[in-house]
């Protein structure tokens, strides 16, 4: 299985892709099939459950607040933030809730919305479940889902390990591994970005392709320039200010002693990143990559690329294919879930993808970008998910910026290299795989650990 860079990097809101849009999307596709099924005239109430990582951070995730939308026919992609936001206030004040945007139904938010603790399910830690039923009690169906990871949902049939159905058939050049990769760009005679592009064009048209990887762009520039010019508190109760603003005025009050500053291009990199970051906490619109967690470190990159390597539009498409080919690989192989193997999947797989896509915007050898992604994951191995009171602030925005720069150093010392090294690739995502499999659970997005650990004050309590 090869996923498309159109699922790696995808349109959303904030603050979380497995906690936020995830249970949004399973909501949705819920309601849908209450439709397909001919129930939707008959229910009358819904009950979902939330399980493990999204009962223990849900709250600070805003995951009942993505339910609510998604039973109303609210979807991440399309979704307006104050529209929603105007939404859900109703809903919870009316206690009606428009069942897929039509007639409403009874809502009673602390018995629709079952907080299940610890309790998890076999086949992931991101699970919830639905439940509808009749006027007179009587059940009406009921599914379960699981959100694995940048927004991707399943349902419990399609849970076979963590991989999507194949499309060996429909790509001309499928691949599932780095070494697999290499060896089938080497003998097509292609860089890795070029097999993407072939790959995506048995799924659109070239026109298209082109034109969404210039969107994405877009979007990822439009997320920086919103969230430089924010001011204020995030929401959840942490009081934490929003710095891009301070950030940005800083080094622009600086900018000529900035010319000698062999370092400055770094203030600018961290800016970029903690901007779309803070964005994200506060529940606006991103560009999943491949997390919202970690969504700041691609379009901190890409900048960077864009700004101080004076990038095109063939070079940034070249950035973005690259990038999405590696997180394709994270994604088959391993995991891009926090609560599955803590935050090495969400911000080490965005720094290995960074680092890629960089490298081969810069005119790295295939061999070359290969190194870098697997040396930015390699010194991410272990990193854990514990965001403080369950949001997506504390480390999370300031470990943007740092995926941004170690990505950044990752793809020079990559560019400094001919592409031999020890580990490879595929070796360095099978034990980022096994570390996820051994790390306690409190230290994958539970908030019962680490940094979260100790700080009652601001645990929420589900």
């Amino acid at each position: 299985m090869t996923s498309s860079v159109f699922d790696l990097f995808k349109p959303g809101v904030g603050p979380s892709s497995s906690h936020t849009m995830g249970p949004m999307t399973a909501a949705a596709r819920f309601v849908r099939a209450l439709g397909e099924e001919g129930l939707l005239a008959r229910t009358a109430r819904v009950e979902t459950k939330l399980y493990a990582s999204l009962a223990l951070t849900g709250k600070g995730h805003a995951t009942d607040r993505a339910v609510i939308l998604g039973l109303a026919g609210f979807e991440p992609a399309t979704l307006d933030p104050d529209a929603a936001e105007a939404a859900a206030a109703r809903i919870r004040a009316e206690g009606r809730l428009p069942l897929g945007g039509a007639a409403p139904i009874g809502f009673d938010e602390p018995g629709d919305i079952v907080w299940a603790g610890r309790e998890r399910l076999p086949q992931h830690p991101n699970a919830l479940s639905f439940t509808a039923f009749d006027a007179t009690g009587e059940v009406l169906a009921r599914r379960v889902y699981f959100s694995v990871g940048g927004g991707f949902v399943r349902e419990e049939a399609e849970m076979r390990g963590n991989a999507p159905p194949d499309d060996a058939d429909l790509v001309p050049h499928p691949f599932e591994s780095g070494a697999d990769m290499l060896a089938r760009a080497e003998a097509a005679g292609l860089s890795i970005a070029e097999l993407m592009f072939e790959n995506e064009l048995a799924r659109r048209p070239a026109a298209e392709v082109e034109a969404g990887l210039d969107a994405l762009f877009q979007a990822m520039e439009a997320c920086i320039d919103r969230g430089v010019r924010e001011h204020g508190e995030l929401p959840g109760g942490l009081k934490v200010k929003r710095r891009a603003s301070q950030v940005h005025s800083a080094i622009m009050a600086r900018v000529e002693r900035a010319i000698s500053d062999p370092l400055a291009a770094m203030d600018f990199v961290n800016l970029w990143a903690l901007a779309v970051n803070e964005e994200n906490a506060a529940g606006g619109r991103v560009v999943t990559a491949p997390t919202n967690g970690a969504a700041g470190i691609v379009p901190a990159v890409l900048r960077f690329y864009d700004r101080f390597h004076g990038g095109d539009a063939a070079g940034r498409r070249t950035f973005l294919l690259t990038a999405g080919a590696v997180g394709a690989l994270y994604k088959r192989n391993a995991s891009i879930s926090g609560a599955e193997v803590g935050c090495q999947g969400e911000v080490g797989v965005a720094c290995s993808m960074a680092a890629a896509g960089l490298t081969a915007a810069l005119g790295g050898t295939n061999a070359q970008i290969e190194n870098a992604a697997e040396i930015a994951m390699e010194h991410n191995l272990g990193l854990t998910c514990d965001p403080i009171g369950g949001l997506v602030q504390i480390p999370c925005i300031e470990r943007n910026a740092m995926g941004a720069i170690k990505a950044i150093d990752a793809s020079r010392l990559a560019l400094l290299g001919d592409g031999q090294h020890s580990v490879s690739l595929d070796k360095v995502i099978a034990t980022m795989k096994r570390t996820g499999e051994d790390m306690n659970e409190i230290y994958k997005e539970t908030s019962l650990g680490g940094l979260a650990a100790g700080l009652s004050v601001n645990r929420v309590e589900c």
